[in-house]
């Protein structure tokens, strides 16, 4: 998919809680062209927007065959779509550098690779996510926990009673998760 048939679909999506300046926001930041990871799921160009779209698809029909109450009708897309806006800024490509000549053939190798960017002001995974988002829109106390907690039982140890008191009191919140491993693990995406 490419960065206009990404950006149309998202506009096509989008509720009107997603404004002008939250798409500005997104368009100046890369979120349409960042990967989503450095060598496992969307580890290319355009793979972070590829995989939250998919995360959105599959969380809205999650909720539609399983009569999930949400705090609020547009939830869906604004967990879905932002759970992982912390990687706007994650991953950085460097370019490799030429293959050496051997025995008069010059050996191919990729033109580079993505690497994780250690000059991001903002660490973190769903802290950071929710940290911008919150500059953009309001969110809900249970969008706060569903993109907190997207990760599941894979946040630390020492998170992992916060991870269960969250689900109990938002269920969404491991609907959230399992939309996140469809998409990253059954997917590819």
């Amino acid at each position: 998919m490419d960065l206009n048939h990404r950006i149309n679909k998202f506009n096509r999506m989008k509720p009107e809680i997603i404004s002008d300046t939250v798409f500005d926001f997104l368009m100046d930041n890369g979120f349409f062209t960042a990967p989503a990871s450095t060598k496992h799921h969307g580890a290319y160009e355009g793979g972070l927007f590829d995989h939250s779209l998919a995360v959105t698809e599959i969380l809205i029909d999650l909720t539609n065959k399983n009569n999930l109450i949400w705090s609020r009708p547009e939830s869906p897309f604004i967990v879905g779509m932002f759970h992982d806006l912390c990687k706007i800024d994650n991953y950085k490509w460097v370019q490799s550098p030429p293959q050496a000549v051997t025995s008069g053939i010059t050996l191919q190798k990729e033109d580079g690779h993505y690497e994780y960017n250690t000059d991001t002001l903002l660490k973190g995974h769903g802290d950071k996510s929710i940290m911008l988002l919150s500059t953009l829109i309001q969110l809900t106390l249970e969008e706060v926990m569903c993109i907190r907690y997207h990760m599941g039982a894979f946040v630390e140890k020492e998170e992992w009673s916060d991870y269960t008191r969250s689900v109990r009191l938002f269920p969404n919140v491991l609907w959230t998760h399992q939309a996140d491993m469809i998409a990253s693990q059954i997917m590819g995406v």
